[in-house]
């Protein structure tokens, strides 16, 4: 069975859980090592969330120097 897509937000939620759980200290190496794993394909997954969201909103242009600068995202209607 396929693991469920989290949200952005679930994702958060889920690290930060992964975060507190590793900071105590009390978990056998085995399922530190497994929180660990999941925790680093939440941060992969979610920075890349962050940067399609980036893209959707900023975009590059030449400004008056001909050097890039960046604008808002817009929308064509």
């Amino acid at each position: 069975m396929a693991a469920k897509k989290l949200t952005f937000e679930e994702s958060i939620a889920r690290l930060d859980e992964i975060v507190k759980t590793l900071e105590r200290g009390d978990r056998p190496l085995e399922e530190a090592l497994t929180l660990f794993e999941e925790g680093t394909k939440l941060i992969k997954s979610c920075g890349k969330t962050l940067d399609d969201a980036e893209q959707k909103v900023v975009k590059l242009r030449r400004g008056p120097d001909g050097a890039p600068e960046e604008a808002p995202f817009e929308e064509a209607e």
